[in-house]
């Protein structure tokens, strides 16, 4: 498994993956940046620095997750959130058949080990609040703006 550290504005995203594809992505404060970036997460790494760029909206590189096979069910269907929009855990949990999964849709998200690829950060409260993110709120709360930024209507 290689791994890349890459600097963003929301502090230093950590990249591991092999041949079968990008396995973590996360985020902490601070870290030790790559200087030298190992050929198979070349791709991630353009990819990802390219959306923060604002030059892209969706990601094509092979993903390889490890999780359980609901964990799985749920990380494809956070993958099906289009970008720029936001879903309810009580949608969510609506859309993979069953409503009463909530907690466990909840948890599932929270595992996510695909930091922004896998956009947990699309999922909130049903009354519209940020609720739960690993990354902390101040994050998601970037992210969001950052995927639906708002115009500023001229007065005149």
């Amino acid at each position: 498994m290689e791994t890349a550290y890459l600097k963003t504005p929301l502090g230093v995203a950590k990249i591991m993956g092999d041949e079968k594809g990008i396995a973590v992505i996360s985020i902490a404060d601070e870290g030790e940046i790559s200087s030298i970036i190992p050929v198979i997460l070349e791709e991630a790494v353009n990819q990802l620095n390219d959306y923060f760029d604002g030059k892209r909206i969706d990601f094509t590189f092979q993903l390889n997750p490890s999780g359980t096979e609901f964990q799985q069910k749920v990380w494809k269907g956070l993958l099906e959130i289009p970008f720029g929009k936001t879903m309810s855990y009580l949608e969510l949990s609506k859309k993979l058949g069953d409503v009463k999964a909530i907690r466990a849709v909840a948890s599932a998200n929270g595992k996510n080990p695909l930091w922004i690829v896998v956009p947990c950060h699309r999922v909130i409260g049903t009354d519209g609040s940020l609720t739960g993110y690993a990354g902390g709120l101040w994050r998601k709360k970037w992210l969001l703006e950052h995927e639906n930024p708002t115009t500023q209507q001229s007065l005149f």
